[in-house]
């Protein structure tokens, strides 16, 4: 990765780390207690006016792994 886009990711890092601090926060917690394989994340998405929308996953070891790629990248 060249460094030009490590600093734009960086940039964009920040400031969604500035704009939903406590989501970072909340992050930050469920990390430190750990995600182990088997762990549902869920998320669910509610546009205004509309329904909300669920999906979950069923973390796998190749997801934390993924995981662990990532936040190397982003240190």
């Amino acid at each position: 990765m060249n460094p030009a886009a490590i600093m734009k990711l960086m940039s964009a890092k920040n400031r969604f780390r500035d704009n939903h601090p406590k989501f970072v926060a909340f992050l930050s917690a469920v990390y430190a207690k750990g995600i182990e394989e088997g762990t549902v994340i869920e998320i669910t998405v509610t546009k205004p006016g509309q329904d909300p929308m669920t999906a979950n996953i069923k973390v796998q070891q190749s997801d934390l792994e993924l995981m662990q790629e990532l936040r190397e990248l982003a240190k």
